[in-house]
């Protein structure tokens, strides 16, 4: 079983992960990432997702042109865990 991250845990991440937000009422993580166009958010997906399946964990995420939105919890924690601070730390050396 993956545990919730803990109080001392949740409080470090406005600090660990500055362009992410709290998403309260889903208890996850959430960034907006806009690019020039469709073909660099996809190539972005694309680099993602080989991300995802090393840290095997999927992020729940959508993309519109040159936008993609990722939202990041843990359904067996019931909530945000290490798992998506992780892979948010891993998408956002991604884009350095």
């Amino acid at each position: 079983m993956i545990a919730k991250l803990d109080t001392e845990s949740r409080a470090e991440l406005p600090r660990a992960l500055p362009d992410w937000t709290l998403v309260a009422e889903r208890d996850a993580l959430r960034r907006v990432f806009v690019f020039r166009d469709f073909a660099e958010a996809w190539a972005f997906m694309s680099r993602v997702a080989l991300l995802a399946e090393k840290h095997d964990h999927h992020p729940e995420w959508s993309n519109v042109w040159n936008r993609v939105e990722i939202v990041l919890t843990t359904h067996e924690a019931g909530g945000l865990s290490s798992r998506d601070v992780a892979l948010a730390q891993a998408i956002d050396a991604v884009i350095g």
